[in-house]
Formats: structure tokens, C-alpha cells, sequence
């Protein structure tokens, strides 16, 4: 599929954590060779990581200094810098930005000197979650002046229309998944070993950075009444975040410390078996404070193995699970709700299996990296629309 010169902006670009990290380089390594730049945040270990990678990858000090207003203008400053050059010097067919502020308003800037067509992403949680009335006014203008903004999910897009971005702008593009990596047919009896649970006992597996508006806090708190229906439940959640301290703090309040295994930061080759070695994969998000979940890609990784899943119905997650269909979708500030939820996953083995089949066939037919990156090609395919000033 290499053939697309693309300038993309984007602070987030492994080997930095995230779902959005991953995103772009799953997506840009299949899109275009040398010929696609990237500029993106120097962190550790990415000389290593850089080495011998298909596109070419420019790593700035991308740092905030809290004594200037705005504190990110060295940011701003930095990637337009080096953007007007890579431009001057390459024919790039567009100009990519990874996020909205501070990519697409620089990206915004270049994409009319150099005359090429804007493509913007939008997640979901930067809409919702940013409310200084400043920056909102910055980020509408900013996705508006795009030709194209990427939306990860139908409630993403509802949410940029609502900001006045026109609705032939927009296209859905889901985030995808690696099949060859995530799939169903690891070894997983040492994990489950590891945490002494047998391979009778029902295992709960969670993956994300530990914030409570993924839910895991409501999990917990599920544990003792699911243990009380006679299922032997451990619970295992794979991430680290600034709610762990209070994660323990809630399993040991409700008893259920020997239950509840954090697993800190999983390595990457393990990532997939664990999802394996689960019954059901559980993120029962909910919104707080305008803080949503835009998409969820772990749900489409547990779904590429095989791993039948529960979801909350705040933000985006319905494009990511079919409730009844691919999984199970419930309130996420509904406790009984969701204990109610992973009793059915737990105890019908006929339903979890139907919803983990059907959730493998989308994930194969729809979700893989190569299909995701075929779309975003397609983006460019017609002639571009008039670059907006």
C-alpha cells in the first residue's frame, strides 16, 4: 500500500504508551515509505525504535515551560518549525495532525502555506473534556478549517457537528487491530498459574491506564456480590495511573485484596495472552467531569482474541462493542448494572461464546490494521477539496 507522502504531526507515536501512539504508527507504516514524515516527541527509546522503521520519523523536544503563556508555545513553535522546512524541502499530498491542539493548529498553518489538504483526528475526550472557553473557541475554529476530520466513533462525530464542523467533513474511521498479534490461540496456563488461580476459576481482566472513569473501581466493588452467586472470580487489571493507590485501598475495604492482581505495566508480548487467559474482558467506563471514553481500543484487542466483553454506554465504546452482539453494554455508574452484566458473561458459557465469535468475525472483516489504513488511503483518492483559508 506504499505510495501516500504524508507530513503528520503528532505528539503521540510509539514507543510512547497509548492506544493513539499505536494508531499512527500502525497506520503510517502501511500508508507510505521514507516518502511520509513524521514529526513527533523525542522520548526513551525511540533511536531505537526509529531504527529501521518505514517512514521517516523527526523527534523534537516537544517540552511545556510552566513560566510562559501559554505554557506549550515552545511546542507550537517547535513542530511549525520544523514542518515549514520538511514542506519546503518534500511534495507531501497532505498534511496529517494527530490531535487538534497543538497539531491541527499548526498543521492548519502549514497545510495553507504549502497549499495541500488539512486532515485532522478527533478522539472524543479532547471535545468533551477541554472547557476552558479559550481553547474550546481554538479547537472548534481549528477542526472547521480542516478539509477532512477523522472521527474514531459515531459519538465523536456527533460531538464535532455539534461544534459546527460540517457533517461532509467528517469520516468515521474506527481504530484498528493487529490480528497477527492479537488472536486467540495463545498458551495461557503460566499466567493464570502465576496468580495461583485454577483454570476452573472465572478470571475478569481489565487493560488501560488506571483512571476511574474506565470503571475498574465499580468492578471491585461487584466482586463480593458475584462471589456471593457461588462464581469464584479473580479480577486482573493490566496498567498503572494515578487511581492504583485507591484501587487498592477499595479492594481491600470490600475484602476482596486476594482477588484483585495488579499487574503494573504488562510487556507487550504478553498483552495478547492475558486477554487469552480471561473469561471476560471488562471497562465498564462512565463519564466524569466531561473525562469519556472516545472509542476503546482495548475492546477491539480482547475481541481479536476471542475474549467476550462488557462496556459502559458513556462515549464512544458503542462503535467499538455491539451491545447483544459483540458484547455486553450497561450503565457504568450502575453498579448492580454491571454485576448483573458479568454474571450473564460468567455463568452462560453458550451466550459469552456466541458474543466472542461474532466479535472475532468483526474484528477480522472490519478492524484490522491494513483495513484501517485502506480507508485513510481513500481519503486522497478523489481530488481534494479546496484547501480552506
Amino acid at each position: 500500500m506504499n505510495g501516500g507522502r504524508y507530513l503528520v504531526l503528532t505528539e503521540l507515536f510509539l514507543p510512547t504508551k497509548g492506544g493513539t501512539a499505536v494508531w499512527f504508527d500502525a497506520v503510517y507504516r502501511r500508508l507510505g515509505g521514507k516518502a511520509t514524515h513524521i514529526i513527533t516527541a523525542d522520548v526513551p527509546g525511540a533511536a531505537e525504535y526509529d531504527r529501521g522503521h518505514p517512514n521517516t520519523v523527526h523527534r523534537l523536544r516537544l517540552a511545556r515551560h510552566a513560566w510562559l503563556r501559554p505554557a506549550s508555545l515552545p511546542v507550537y513553535a517547535r513542530l511549525f518549525a520544523k514542518g515549514l522546512a520538511l514542506g519546503l524541502r518534500h511534495p507531501f499530498d497532505a498534511v496529517h495532525a494527530g490531535r487538534v491542539l497543538p497539531e491541527g493548529y499548526v498543521a492548519r498553518l502549514l497545510a495553507r502555506l504549502l497549499r495541500r489538504p488539512l486532515v485532522i483526528y478527533a478522539h472524543g475526550e479532547e471535545i468533551t473534556g477541554w472547557r476552558h472557553p479559550r481553547r474550546q473557541r481554538a479547537m472548534a475554529a481549528t477542526y472547521r478549517a480542516a478539509d477532512i476530520v477523522i472521527a474514531n466513533s459515531d459519538f465523536t462525530r456527533d460531538a464535532l457537528i455539534e461544534r459546527g464542523v460540517d457533517p461532509e467533513r467528517i469520516e468515521i474511521i474506527h481504530p484498528g487491530v493487529d490480528l497477527e498479534r492479537f488472536r486467540p490461540d495463545y498458551p495461557t496456563a503460566d499466567l493464570r498459574r502465576g496468580l495461583a488461580i485454577g483454570e476452573d476459576q472465572p478470571l475478569i481482566l481489565s487493560v488501560g491506564r488506571l483512571n476511574l472513569r474506565k470503571g475498574f473501581d465499580q468492578v471491585i466493588r461487584m466482586l463480593p456480590q458475584l462471589v456471593r452467586q457461588g462464581l469464584d472470580v479473580h479480577y486482573a487489571i493490566a496498567g498503572i495511573g494515578e487511581a492504583e493507590p485507591d484501587l487498592k485501598r477499595l479492594a481491600a475495604e470490600q475484602g476482596v485484596t486476594d482477588r484483585v492482581h495488579f499487574l503494573g505495566p504488562v510487556p507487550a508480548e504478553d498483552l495478547p495472552r492475558w486477554y487469552c487467559a480471561a473469561d471476560v474482558f471488562a471497562m465498564p467506563n462512565r463519564e466524569i467531569d466531561g473525562d469519556t471514553e472516545g472509542f476503546g481500543m482495548v475492546f477491539v484487542e480482547a475481541a481479536a482474541c476471542g475474549t467476550p466483553a462488557l462496556a459502559g454506554i458513556a462515549g464512544g465504546t458503542g462503535s467499538a462493542v455491539a451491545d447483544g452482539v459483540t458484547g455486553l453494554r450497561v450503565d457504568g455508574t450502575d453498579t448492580q448494572a454491571i454485576a448483573e452484566a458479568l454474571s450473564r458473561l460468567l455463568g452462560d458459557r453458550e451466550l459469552a461464546a456466541r458474543l466472542a465469535a461474532s466479535a472475532r468475525e468483526r474484528a477480522c472483516r472490519e478492524l484490522a490494521w491494513e483495513r484501517v489504513a485502506e480507508r485513510t488511503a481513500a481519503l486522497h483518492a478523489e481530488p481534494a477539496t479546496e484547501v480552506q483559508g
